[in-house]
């Protein structure tokens, strides 16, 4: 089981630190290698041969690629643990066999949501990190444009094979977790249910299929109402959907009244924690002493696993170079804070919900 502890002690020896000193220096190179071997069919056609493994020449062959880019792709490819060595493998006739970590590459959701956002959303934008962390802006996302402020504004004009691996991502990880959160927000039957950041509206008509009577006005910038309302048209919730375009930190946008449920899935960590107060403070003069404020967030600290603390972390950079230049992925401590500082109170927190360990937050006004 994963906890901060382990950040506490240091280790491993100088001989594996070394090791993954490498990796990273290498990072970039070794990152793209796969890429390439997935688009390829490299890998897939490695899976495919199973133990008995293929050989370099082969998967030249039947791939189309070149022997020596067969080889070079391959070689790094063992280096990464993603290739292994077959047992009857002989040297000058090696056959190449799919390690545990290509298989992941291959077939785990999760990686392949991650892996693909990385690369044709992060990639190059990431070489404006300094200039990001300097400057306090998303400088990377200048890749996609010099008009956008955030990728927020960008997200409907993006290329088609970006604009799918944002919302894949996107929806990835808040998606899972919907099944055990509907339980938990409709205990309440709330009646009328806003959605601050409500994207494509995936909550808005889980919510609808859900509950017969529930009415989900979704808030968010014109862009994204825009597919909201065209998603809720085709899932026959027009009337039961509704929309509030513009941006929640703008005075100019109003909130609905009193609703009996706000909910926010991996929305305030789009946002500084100074945002973050200033957005539930919206909420606190709009809300009721009986309103409830459900906040879905995969917080790093809460995680059960390495693997997903470290994706969280590593997520925090593209929130740096790419989306806005002031958020991250929050920690437990500091997210409950910045809200309870607008006047909210924490009522219960539910954690590990779905494979990717969500947490939600349920708070009242004081």
């Amino acid at each position: 089981m994963f906890s901060l502890d382990s950040y506490k002690s240091d280790r491993i020896r100088a001989i594996d630190a070394k090791v993954e000193a490498q990796r990273i220096a290498f990072a970039p190179l070794t990152f793209q290698a796969v890429r390439a071997m997935l688009e390829l069919g490299i890998l897939e056609r490695v899976e495919r041969a199973g133990d008995d493994g293929i050989s370099c020449g082969d998967l030249a062959r039947e791939t189309g690629v070149s022997a020596y880019g067969a080889a070079v792709l391959c070689e790094m490819a063992l280096g990464m643990g993603v290739l292994r060595l077959s047992a009857g493998s002989t040297e000058g006739d090696e056959k190449f066999v799919l390690g545990k970590i290509g298989w992941m590459l291959l077939e785990d959701d999760l990686t392949k949501a991650n892996f693909n956002f990385v690369g044709d959303i992060c990639y190059k934008g990431a070489f404006h990190l300094v200039d990001s962390v300097r400057n306090g802006k998303p400088e990377g996302l200048k890749v996609f444009g010099e008009q956008w402020t955030t990728i927020y504004e960008a997200l409907s004009s993006l290329p088609p094979r970006e604009k799918k691996s944002w919302f894949d991502f996107d929806h990835f990880y808040s998606d899972i977790a919907f099944p055990e959160a509907l339980p938990i927000v409709f205990a309440s039957k709330p009646r009328h249910l806003v959605d601050i950041g409500g994207n494509t509206a995936k909550w808005a008509l889980a919510c609808c299929r859900y509950d017969a009577d529930v009415h989900v006005t979704i808030v968010d910038l014109p862009g994204q109402t825009a597919v909201a309302e065209k998603n809720a048209a085709e899932a026959g919730f027009a009337g039961r959907v509704s929309t509030c375009a513009g941006n929640v930190l703008d005075a100019a946008t109003v909130l609905p009244e009193k609703p009996d449920a706000v909910w926010m899935s991996q929305f305030l960590d789009c946002f500084s924690l100074h945002q973050v107060t200033k957005i539930l403070r919206k909420i606190y003069e709009c809300a009721s002493v009986d309103t409830d404020v459900y906040i879905l967030e995969p917080l790093w600290d809460k995680q059960q696993f390495e693997g997903a603390a470290y994706a969280l972390q590593a997520t925090s950079l593209y929130f740096t170079c790419m989306a806005n230049g002031n958020s991250k992925m929050y920690r437990y401590g500091e997210l409950v804070a910045a809200v309870e500082e607008a006047g909210f109170a924490l009522r219960t927190a539910h954690h590990n919900l779905g494979s990717n360990a969500y947490s939600l937050l349920v708070f009242r006004k004081r």
